[in-house]
């Protein structure tokens, strides 16, 4: 019998040309590479509440979920993850507020898809792309009603 993949709710947190990005912490799986806030869906939550939810718990910073940017199905050594990656924007108290310090705000040209797992590449690739003038990803503060 076959398992289903984790469902994994990660908050890809946008702000003015930059991105919350952290460091897996030693002892865990992917220790030591970058990552965006996020974790499993607890039972009966859905990957936006996760993701809203692991970026509070993770980085201090609360957050508004705009719309879902990507799904990957990715099979690590350690499980197989259904990751589900939303555009997220900080609140305005959290703009006032600086992330734990395990987290920082990085550059969307800065992003590096060689220092993230493998499943983040294609999202990587996507933002670290994003310019100005032709925005990749929609930085419009409308938020989206999508549910995953």
């Amino acid at each position: 019998m076959t398992m289903a993949p984790t469902p994994i709710g990660i908050a890809v947190v946008i702000h003015d040309g930059q991105c919350l990005v952290g460091t897996r912490p030693a002892g865990v799986p992917l220790a030591g590479q970058l990552e965006f806030p996020g974790g499993k869906c607890r039972p009966g939550e859905n990957s936006r509440s996760a993701a809203v939810r692991e970026c509070l718990e993770e980085t201090g910073l609360e957050v508004a979920p705009r719309e879902l940017l990507s799904e990957v199905t990715h099979r690590y050594a350690h499980g197989e993850l259904l990751l589900h990656f939303w555009l997220c924007r900080p609140t305005a108290n959290a703009i006032q507020q600086a992330p734990h310090d395990e987290f920082d705000w990085v550059a969307l040209g800065e992003l590096d898809a060689n220092q993230f797992p493998a499943a983040n590449a294609g999202l990587i690739a996507r933002l670290s792309a994003q310019r100005s003038d032709r925005p990749v990803v929609d930085d419009d503060q409308t938020p989206s009603t999508h549910e995953a």
